[in-house]
Order: C-alpha cells, then structure tokens, then sequence
C-alpha cells in the first residue's frame, strides 16, 4: 500500500531501500522478514513507524 501510494514500482522501491529487488518483493508477499535495518529504512522512506510497519499501530 505505501509503495503503491507514493507510485512507486517494486525495482524503484528496492533501490531506494538498497536491497535486492527479489528481497523486496519477498517482504512485501509477506513470505520473509526484513531485518531491523532494513525496517528501519522503509519507516524513514515512507514516513512512518517501525510499530506501523509491524502491524502494532495504525498511523
């Protein structure tokens, strides 16, 4: 939903995050996690929490 809201493709997203873009899209699916670094540059990236991102908050 962030990615999409910004418009922003999957390899765009993964270069600006520094990974890989099948890490990206592994994270995004949901079939792995990212570690705390990599959460915390998708939280400063799309402008929101680490609790956000994990579920644990709505904004």
């Amino acid at each position: 939903m962030l990615r999409l809201r910004e418009g922003l493709r999957q390899e765009d997203a993964a270069k600006e995050l520094d990974i890989s873009m099948s890490a990206y899209c592994r994270y995004e699916y949901g079939k792995r996690e990212p570690t705390a670094s990599v959460l915390w540059r998708m939280a400063d990236f799309y402008d929101v929490t680490i609790d956000y991102l994990v579920g644990r908050s709505d904004a």
